[in-house]
């Protein structure tokens, strides 16, 4: 079954309404505050929609829902959207196992829901209109537009896409017009542009878009060096059909789980990288990120799956991890390739079930132990310690399967 994040219902087909009401995808960070005014003064009704997929405490969020009332729209709606970001990402995440060129664990994937939680505010209102604050020169804007292009008829309003041609220091042309209206920008959104959610922080802009070392201020959950604690940290995860269940024996949901191993690993370091990819649009980007719970995560689930599936499925289940990855990075979230993918991930992990312990002393985390009644093992053979069979039987699959190697080089050895 395909863990694709609920599509919004109803659907609103049609071409974009005459209505004046449109629907803002909102953060309270710079862009998607410059959007408002920007927007009302173009004649719209400005709805705003903050997606809590899991990145904010209850100060920040009650700080989100004051900027929306500071910046005067006609209504905001907070969505709890941890649920849908834990089935619809989290799950065949995990399953897949791999980042995007290896590396990036593809922390803006709540755009997606973000999306969904959006249209259903759409038509809540009857409205056709949907805005975001993406520009145009990042991935988001082709993740946000794809999405909402698979889910219905819509018109699209991106004002910062409308600016930058006319503006090419965009970020600074953004303070300026709020300050001008009296709506003052935090300073740290002045350097920054910082994305949180229930999967991580990332953070562009300022030294890390210049190519230099990240400055102090480019940090989020993770503590730095002289702030780890000075004893080492276990933890226990267990594991049913894939999907993380139990942290040291304690039963929790998916978001709460994944929140307190963030909360945990991020003491000690974890998660914490520069990476610079390729992007969707042929730019570079270039960010810092944090995901202590899913570098946890990951770690723990990979160690299992290791034990646990057969040879095969080891090695050909990155390619289709690989291609999934893909898929959702780039704004393809609805493609029917990602279900179909989702269906053969979901049945690879049908024996990943077990404990694993985790151990991490700082910025590293390594699976030390793995527990599962479904360890290929075997009584009567152990790695390079002892064997069940003899050396006629060794000597004869060694003959047989390197055969065709060993007779290129006789046949060809006096060529």
């Amino acid at each position: 079954m395909s863990n694709t994040a609920t599509s919004p219902e109803p659907r609103v087909p049609g071409p974009a309404s005459n209505s004046r009401n449109i629907v803002l995808a909102f953060s309270g960070g710079l862009d998607t505050s410059f959007c408002v005014p920007y927007l009302k003064e173009r004649g719209w009704n400005v709805h705003t929609v903050f997606a809590d997929t899991g990145g904010v405490d209850a100060q920040e969020r009650a700080a989100i829902e004051a900027r929306a009332g500071e910046l005067g729209v006609a209504s905001h709606l907070t969505v709890d959207g941890g649920p849908a970001i834990w089935e619809g990402f989290v799950k065949p995440f995990v399953w897949a196992g791999e980042g995007y060129q290896g590396q990036y664990p593809l922390l803006v994937s709540d755009r997606y829901l973000i999306v969904d939680a959006a249209l259903r505010r759409c038509a809540e209102l009857g409205t056709r209109a949907i805005a975001h604050g993406c520009t145009g020169m990042g991935n988001d804007q082709v993740r946000f537009d794809l999405a909402v292009k698979a889910l219905g008829d819509y018109e699209i309003v991106a004002p910062i896409r409308e600016i930058q041609k006319q503006h090419t220091q965009t970020r600074a042309y953004e303070q300026q017009y709020l300050e001008q209206r009296g709506f003052a920008v935090r300073a740290r959104q002045k350097s920054y542009t910082i994305n949180e959610n229930l999967l991580g922080v990332t953070l562009s802009g300022g030294e890390i878009d210049r190519w230099e070392a990240p400055g102090e201020g480019a940090r989020g959950w993770c503590a730095p060096r002289a702030e780890w604690p000075a004893q080492p940290l276990r933890a226990t995860l267990r594991f049913e059909r894939g999907v993380a269940v139990a942290l040291d024996g304690e039963a929790l949901p998916g978001p709460l789980l994944l929140a307190r191993l963030n909360r945990t690993f991020a003491a000690y370091g974890v998660g914490r990288g520069l990476y610079t990819g390729d992007t969707t649009i042929g730019l570079k980007g270039r960010i810092v990120y944090e995901a202590p719970g899913l570098v946890a995560l990951l770690s723990a689930h990979r160690a299992l799956e290791e034990a646990v599936l057969s040879k095969q499925q080891n090695r050909f289940k990155p390619a289709a991890a690989r291609k999934w990855v893909e898929l959702v990075y780039e704004g393809f979230f609805h493609d029917p390739l990602k279900t179909d993918l989702e269906a053969f991930l979901a049945s690879s992990q049908r024996c990943v079930e077990g404990e694993v312990v985790l151990e991490t002393a700082g910025a590293q985390v390594t699976a030390v132990e793995v527990r599962s009644p479904h360890i290929l093992s075997t009584r009567g053979a152990t790695y390079a310690q002892s064997a069940d069979w003899g050396v006629a039987e060794a000597e004869g699959f060694i003959r047989l399967y390197g055969m065709s190697s060993t007779l290129w080089a006789e046949v060809n050895r006096k060529a």
